[in-house]
């Protein structure tokens, strides 16, 4: 059983540099929460729980029930389709597979937002948004968690709002805003917004929320410094 197994790790290793991952004990399920919670401030993605007194096994073992990731919740932002390319297998003839991009700063408003929506649509280079111009900056790629019946939908948006091509890549004119979650989140300086997320994916499209509304920047740097 793994508590056995546990005991002749923990006296096999004892004198070793090998370290175990810690034991987390607590005596109901809302104190296991709060464990849960602490994760990604330990550098990690939840609580692996298992039963004490089952067999170990090996890979996954969601059929007996026994082992259980009990993953913390995603973070989450809401960034604005800015690029979309065709996907894989089934899907090679849809548009599936996104890029996603936040403002540089709040817009003062939907006309100040419309006005960078109309420059895409001619093609425009970005602005330099170090001098406080407004842009849309790209900082996530995700291509899961919409049904089949929404990638259509979004496929006859981005064929109908189409600006440029390069290669495979298509230049959409921004009017849809998503819901994003991802696991972690780091400072990278190969992305335009310094930043890259990890394992994103599409949580719902935000039909309710207006472009001027989506994320910023700022709000990817708060997400930052609150990971540590």
């Amino acid at each position: 059983p793994q508590s056995e197994r546990r005991a002749r790790l923990e006296a096999r290793l004892r004198d070793t540099a090998v370290m175990l991952s810690p034991l987390l004990q607590a005596t109901d399920w809302p104190a296991y929460a709060r464990l849960r919670e602490q994760s990604r401030e330990r550098g990690v993605e939840g609580l692996m729980l298992k039963h004490r007194s089952a067999a170990y096994g090996s890979g996954r073992t969601k059929a007996d029930g026994t082992w259980w990731k009990w993953k913390i919740d995603p973070m989450t932002a809401d960034g604005v389709l800015v690029y979309a390319q065709a996907g894989h297998g089934r899907r090679a003839s849809v548009y599936t597979d996104y890029t996603f991009a936040v403002w540089s700063r709040a817009p003062r408003d939907s006309h100040e937002a419309q006005a960078v929506v109309e420059a895409i649509a001619r093609r425009e280079p970005m602005p330099d948004i170090a001098a406080g111009a407004l842009a849309l900056v790209p900082f996530a790629k995700a291509y899961s968690g919409l049904t089949d019946e929404e990638f259509a939908r979004i496929d006859r948006t981005i064929r109908e709002h189409t600006v440029d091509k390069f290669g495979p890549v298509r230049t959409v004119q921004p009017t849809l805003v998503f819901e994003l979650g991802f696991e972690g989140i780091q400072r990278s300086p190969r992305h335009k917004s310094g930043i890259a997320v990890r394992f994103p994916r599409m949580l719902r499209i935000r039909d309710d929320k207006p472009l001027h509304e989506a994320d910023t920047l700022a709000t990817l740097r708060e997400l930052l410094e609150g990971a540590g």
